[in-house]
């Protein structure tokens, strides 16, 4: 667009109320870059800089964008930061607004009355002139976006009653790009006999009084946004104020099983543990019962969290049960994450040592604090997008489960059964024993919605079988799946779990496939979880180490907030990568 043309459109802006969204636009744009998705990031004390010199030209979809470059941006940080800035924007420029609950559940939505429009326009050109940002219509992909300075884009929108508006972010290693999908949406409400009428279909009214009083309410009512961190305050009507019967109001936490294979005491008590008492025969195991490939950690604990932060800000506090030990680079003081021992859970101390995760499952609800509603996950399973707390629970409670097309083999568990097949026997045996009804499917490698009540019901009922699957030090052909398979079932039979939907992807890193299901999975980015799965030692440890470390470092670029990092070293990797919208 020629400056002219630009400057033209400024200029129709008195010169004070210009200078005073620049004013506020620039203030807002400070704040919310370090605020938002600096500190949401986990980066609370970085280095920091100009908004120009953070600016960078990335490529999405095939063509150039500006985007600012920001340590530990995430996702949600980057939508709070564009639905804080055209709030502000919008205040700064007297323009009279309300936030709604719109018709995208997972975009913010900002109302304006159509006869503002014109001035909502010139604010926002100005805004976009400080820093380059863009706009489309609401239903825009990435390369219908365009520059939101440009006074021909507002034209060629003028006949489109809700929009897209965004300022791009992306994250040092220019690995991840948040554009049109993290931005939010700005409607134009008609009015009509004294009310304002939606453009659109909304989740709670089309229209209100046009005079309806205004609230001010906290704008992570809007955006999701960790309970744990400010993001300002929004004008809305009372009609959007309350909860919605769609909303989550109970806490979610996740609850993470680990172990550091490197260190030597454990190591120790394992190989005890495998040769028996002394004078005895070893204990007689499957091969993937006790095998090293089953407990080879190349810190993908690290990267889940990193995937949890990035795509699951809703979740409240995670706990990492392990056998006493801590990983090196685990920030303990961070809030919203705590430690916890094998001893603090165990109902019975002469379980312990154990290196049989059905043992370590079966006790998870002992946890003191833990939420009646959490995920369970190991520290190969990962989020790869975005994903709302209903993709595992229904806001009335229910929990849901994900099976896999895979069958339970028929017939009764033997000890020369594969681990899972096993203990996939014994979890049928005890429902067909209390129901008479016979389950199939086995799991998929995803996070596992649980709930308290329905583990301790299990202890109960089962007891026997609980107890001895607590006992078991390492995967034995009597252990019961408590938490994998046994409460999705029993939950189910007594009304309290359901089947649910996932897409999610399973690669076994020992396969011949594994480094090109890898490559395209990150070319992709379209499955909503993934698990890294090894069953068997790899003839070249070496290489599957690089193979994995390459894509998690390339998945997962950006630090959470549990981790002590070295801000230096991250930032030093800024502009060394290609930046891409992947969905």
């Amino acid at each position: 667009m020629p400056v002219g043309a630009r400057r033209g459109i400024v200029r129709k802006v008195p010169a004070p109320l210009r200078s005073a969204v620049k004013s506020s636009f620039t203030s807002v744009d400070a704040i919310r870059s370090a605020t938002v998705v600096w500190a949401m990031g986990g980066r609370r004390n970085g280095p920091r800089h100009s908004a120009a010199s953070m600016r960078r030209v990335v490529r999405v979809k095939g063509r150039h964008v500006h985007a600012l470059m920001v340590e530990g941006a995430t996702a949600w940080a980057a939508q709070a930061r564009n639905l804080h800035i055209l709030v502000a924007t919008l205040e700064a420029g007297g323009i009279e607004y309300f936030c709604i609950r719109g018709a995208a559940k997972d975009v913010p939505t900002v109302a304006v009355p159509a006869g503002l429009r014109e001035s909502a326009e010139q604010m926002l050109q100005i805004a976009f002139a400080q820093t380059p940002g863009y706009v489309g219509t609401a239903s825009a992909s990435e390369s219908d976006m365009r520059p939101g300075e440009d006074d021909k884009s507002w034209r060629q929108l003028r006949r489109h009653d809700a929009l897209r508006v965004a300022w791009y972010v992306t994250d040092p290693t220019q690995e991840l790009v948040f554009g049109a999908d993290q931005g939010c949406d700005l409607e134009f409400w008609t009015e009509d006999e004294g009310r304002l009428v939606a453009p659109r279909p909304n989740r709670v009214v089309e229209e209100v009084p046009a005079d309806a009083p205004r609230h001010t309410v906290p704008q992570a009512l809007f955006a999701l946004v960790p309970g744990s961190y400010s993001t300002g305050t929004a004008q809305t009507v009372a009609e959007f104020t309350q909860p919605l019967a769609e909303d989550h109001l109970f806490p979610i936490d996740v609850v993470y099983t680990w172990v550091d294979d490197s260190d030597p005491r454990w190591s120790a008590e394992r190989d005890a543990a495998r040769a028996g008492r002394p004078g005895a025969p070893p204990q007689a195991l499957h091969d993937q019962a006790a095998n090293d490939a089953r407990f080879t950690s190349r810190d993908e604990l690290r990267y889940s969290l990193r995937s949890l932060h990035q795509y699951a800000p809703w979740v409240r506090t995670v706990y990492l049960v392990t056998a006493g030990q801590v990983p090196a680079w685990l920030d303990t003081d961070a809030p919203g994450i705590r430690v916890v021992d094998h001893r603090e859970i165990f109902s019975e101390a002469g379980a312990l040592p154990t290196f049989n995760s059905h043992a370590i499952e079966s006790q998870l609800h002992h946890i003191e604090g833990l939420s009646e509603h959490f995920l369970y996950l190991n520290d190969d399973v990962f989020f790869g997008r975005p994903l709302g707390a209903e993709r595992f629970f229904h806001t009335n409670g229910l929990t849901k489960f994900f099976q896999s097309k895979a069958l339970i083999p028929s017939g009764p568990a033997d000890t020369e059964d594969l681990p899972v097949n096993a203990a996939g026997k014994n979890s049928r045996a005890l429902i067909e024993r209390s129901f008479g009804t016979r389950i199939a499917q086995k799991m998929k490698h995803t996070p596992h919605p649980l709930r308290r009540s329905i583990l301790a019901d299990i202890e109960l009922v089962y007891a026997d079988e609980h107890r001895r699957t607590q006992h078991s030090r390492f995967r034995s052909p009597e252990d019961v799946p408590i938490a994998s398979s046994l409460h999705h079932y029993y939950g189910f039979h007594t009304g309290r779990t359901t089947v649910g939907n996932i897409r999610y992807q399973y690669i076994d890193l020992a396969a011949d496939q594994a480094r090109r299901r890898l490559d395209n999975l990150l070319a992709h980015r379209n499955f909503d979880t993934f698990c890294l799965n090894d069953t068997v030692e790899h003839p070249d440890p070496d290489a599957q180490e690089r193979m994995v470390r390459n894509f998690l470092d390339a998945y997962f670029p950006v630090p959470s907030r549990f981790e002590r990092v070295d801000q230096d070293e991250y930032c030093a990797v800024g502009g060394a990568g290609k930046a891409e919208i992947r969905r």
